[in-house]
């Protein structure tokens, strides 16, 4: 059987999505435009790997950055249109999770999917 060799173009979807906090990232920001703060508090990830995440996504074309010139400076993040058309793959993946992916939660605590 002859190997078949991995598109350039997936392989790249894949590093982008693979990166840690990346998927959930995108997830939160489906809901809406948001501040930092509010991602952060969101999500169990330090400022510092969620700034970076922010600008990784932000360089893929994936999420916008968007400063409003008011006093204090207001940062707000969004998806783009490429970032929106990853709401079908983030849900089915949810979809899948929820489906396979053993519920018994790593804490005492019960965690919502919803």
């Amino acid at each position: 059987m002859k190997p078949t060799q991995l598109c350039p173009k997936l392989q790249k979807g894949m590093d982008i999505m693979g990166k840690r906090w990346t998927g959930l990232i995108i997830y939160q920001l489906l809901q809406g435009p948001q501040r930092f703060g509010t991602i952060e508090a969101s999500l169990p990830v330090s400022g510092r790997l969620l700034s970076e995440r922010l600008k990784d996504l932000e360089q893929e074309g994936i999420v916008l950055r968007e400063v409003f010139p008011e006093t204090p400076v207001r940062i707000q993040y969004s998806l783009t249109d490429k970032g929106l058309a990853l709401e079908k793959v983030i849900r089915d993946l949810q979809e899948w999770s929820e489906l396979w992916v053993d519920s018994r939660p790593s804490t005492s605590d019960e965690a919502s999917c919803d």
